[in-house]
């Protein structure tokens, strides 16, 4: 068995909140977790709607019925299998996204990044490059992963706001998560604040408002 690639035209969606950009003081992107769907996962960020910012929502490049062959669909950014590709694909991806959205206007405004659960590792990684400008990250729920490249993470993360939110019943964080985190951090060179609500795994509205 041989295996082979080819590259190919690819068409994909992303949902923004409705506000245009000359009305916005501040564009916001956000990443959703595992088995979600960006036309809902956005409708949790309504409330900065009034607050004058634009919050863009990617959606991840693998859908798949959730339970069985039929009923609610979600969407992935990755699993294990051909890892790197997917990878490599959504970055494509969300880069076209930015070039469309800040590089084409030459938007100057201020931009925020926040991943939720497996989107903090997807919005960890796209900031990561050189080439992205951002002034706040945002991870919710989810962890920097392991593999990024420290010196260009460590230089991207420079000066800038990096938060970590989550809930003090999210059943998905463990101590040894938040160990491997803190050991990311300081390869980083990062000293993330730290906010915590009462609830699980989800987005929190207070907490939203008080990073906005």
């Amino acid at each position: 068995m041989k295996e082979n690639r080819i590259g190919f035209e690819f068409t994909a969606r992303y949902y923004d909140n409705g506000l245009s950009l000359e009305d916005s003081i501040e564009l916001l992107f956000v990443f959703h977790g595992q088995g979600q769907l960006a036309q809902f996962f956005i409708r949790k960020f309504e409330v900065l709607r009034n607050r004058g910012i634009r919050v863009i929502a990617p959606e991840g490049l693998s859908r798949y019925y959730l339970e069985g062959n039929y009923g609610r669909v979600g969407a992935s950014w990755m699993t294990r299998e051909d890892r790197l590709q997917d990878i490599d694909n959504y970055l494509k991806f969300i880069n076209s996204i930015y070039r469309h959205e800040v590089m084409d206007p030459d938007y100057q405004g201020k931009i925020s990044t926040l991943g939720f659960s497996q989107g903090a590792a997807t919005v960890s990684r796209w900031i990561s490059q050189p080439h992205i400008r951002f002034d706040q990250l945002i991870l919710w729920a989810g962890m920097f992963p392991p593999d990024l490249d420290w010196k260009v993470s460590r230089s991207q993360l420079m000066n800038k706001k990096v938060s970590f939110v989550y809930g003090t019943s999210d059943p998905y964080l463990s101590d040894e998560r938040f160990k491997e985190q803190q050991e990311i951090s300081d390869q980083l060179g990062v000293t993330p604040q730290q906010l915590t609500f009462d609830g699980g795994h989800t987005i929190d509205e207070k907490v939203l408002l008080e990073l906005f």
